[in-house]
């Protein structure tokens, strides 16, 4: 079988050449058999409608055996020269044929330098799609954050919105005065709560 990998032949057919090469080679081989295993069995039945015949069917097989060797040597040889014809002529693609997906590069040539040129372009501008991926990521994450922040902020307004609201129905329209009649109230209710408990545990000790 040939070494040459013939890529650009297994591109167009789909399979490599020696794959089709090995395929026909194996098929051949198994309808030879085929062959002297029929022939071997037509011998034997010829063989026993002679009486007294002094050829075994042991003797048979290692006269089928030989045969198959020289047929298969023989075989061998032919298709060796075989192959190298198919190869050579027929499943081979002449060096100035282009495949259909491959004519951009009649309009379009380029040399080996120019080629590894843009390898590192494309590289370059993976790395950068990369960065800027990661970047577009993080002001993502960033957005969301402010959004959080925002909604929280949000929330403290309509706090102090609340607060001053509730200042103005108690009298006061100051902020800071709002806060201080809160805390007052605060602290009278703690008081409250306090002198509360202690009743209930003098009345629990009474």
């Amino acid at each position: 079988m040939s070494v040459d990998p013939m890529t650009y032949e297994a591109q167009f057919f789909g399979f490599t050449p020696q794959t089709c090469m090995l395929r026909i080679y194996i098929a051949f081989q198994d309808y030879l058999f085929e062959v002297m295993q029929a022939v071997e069995q037509v011998i034997l039945k010829k063989l026993d409608g002679i009486p007294d015949c002094a050829i075994s069917p042991v003797q048979i097989r290692k006269c089928t055996e030989k045969f198959l060797c020289f047929m298969k040597g023989r075989f061998d040889t032919l298709f060796g020269k075989m192959e190298q014809l198919f190869l050579q002529l027929i499943l081979r693609i002449p060096p100035n044929v282009l495949l259909p997906e491959d004519k951009s590069q009649e309009t379009h040539p380029y040399s080996e330098e120019e080629f590894q040129l843009l390898q590192k372009e494309i590289e370059q501008l993976q790395e950068k799609y990369k960065t800027e991926l990661c970047t577009k990521q993080a002001l993502l994450a960033e957005l969301e954050e402010q959004k959080i922040v925002q909604a929280k902020l949000k929330q403290t307004l309509s706090l102090f919105d609340e607060l001053e609201n509730v200042g103005r129905d108690h009298g006061t329209s100051d902020f800071r005065e709002s806060l201080v009649f809160l805390v007052q109230n605060s602290r009278k209710l703690q008081n409250i709560r306090d002198n509360v408990e202690k009743e209930g545990k003098r009345l629990k000790i009474s």
